[in-house]
């Protein structure tokens, strides 16, 4: 059982910068999801996958997973880029 510990980005369709300072501990899955024959909701039996934790810093959050002794990955946080544009260019 594998973990994965990441930053919250800031969605596309978000302004504000609210919770991208968090950080998330999830779980990797452990089994492939499939259609449930009566309904066709796609489901296992993993239920680890449901489990998502939020750290107020990357020590945190890697801490808790030595001392739970997970396995876990840190996914690195991509440099944020900004298009500095005037809004003249609109009309060249």
């Amino acid at each position: 059982m594998t973990a994965r510990i990441y930053q919250i980005q800031k969605n596309a369709l978000q302004s504000g910068k609210a919770l991208t300072h968090k950080w998330v501990l999830e779980y990797a899955p452990t089994e492939a999801k499939k259609a449930d024959p009566l309904t066709g909701w796609a489901g296992s039996g993993d239920t680890k996958q449901q489990l998502k934790l939020s750290f107020s810093s990357q020590d945190a959050a890697v801490a808790y997973a030595e001392r739970e002794k997970i396995a876990y990955t840190v996914i690195a946080t991509p440099p944020k880029t900004l298009k500095i544009q005037a809004y003249a260019d609109n009309f060249r």
